[in-house]
């Protein structure tokens, strides 16, 4: 079993190898006897019960996307944006974990960023047409937006993002 650290700044408990956060489970004949052991969170976990995410541009003082969906599951994230017809802007999707994507399906352009665990832009594709591919190996998520959306705002690589809930 991995060991436990825990996330910066957080106090929550966190799985080094995919940075999922762990909980606590009872003792299998529930005695409460055996040490506790850690198991992923499930659909509680905090990114899932999320509705919308805030996301700004730190380094520019920038927002990105005011209503961005998250795709945290296997379903979501190979749906992505392959069933929508155009991305508004102002709305936004986070792949996460994922370090690459494809537009082969789309009908529309797209700003992509490659993003670090601490949301550190470390790739930037502008205006990326339908039927290409992306990747960036060293990614743990990307962030999809509507095309134009980097060149308005001046995202740069290096950039720091910050991700807020919103209802």
């Amino acid at each position: 079993m991995p060991r436990r650290r825990q996330r910066e700044g957080h106090g929550i408990d966190v799985n080094p190898r995919n940075g999922r956060e762990l909980r606590d489970r009872p003792a299998a004949d529930g005695s409460g006897s055996d040490p506790p052991r850690a198991q992923p969170a499930g659909p509680s976990c905090v990114i899932t019960c999320w509705l919308k995410l805030l996301i700004r541009n730190l380094t520019r003082n920038a927002v990105l996307a005011t209503r961005a969906d998250v795709a945290d599951t296997s379903r979501k994230r190979r749906t992505g944006l392959l069933k929508h017809e155009s991305l508004p802007q102002g709305e936004g999707l986070w792949i996460v974990p994922c370090e690459a994507i494809h537009t082969i399906g789309m009908k529309f352009p797209i700003d992509v960023l490659f993003l670090s665990r601490t949301r550190k832009v470390l790739k930037v594709k502008e205006r990326m047409p339908p039927g290409r591919v992306a990747l960036c190996v060293w990614a743990h998520s990307v962030l999809e937006l509507p095309a134009g959306t980097v060149a308005a705002t001046g995202t740069t690589v290096g950039d720091q993002l910050e991700f807020e809930k919103v209802a």
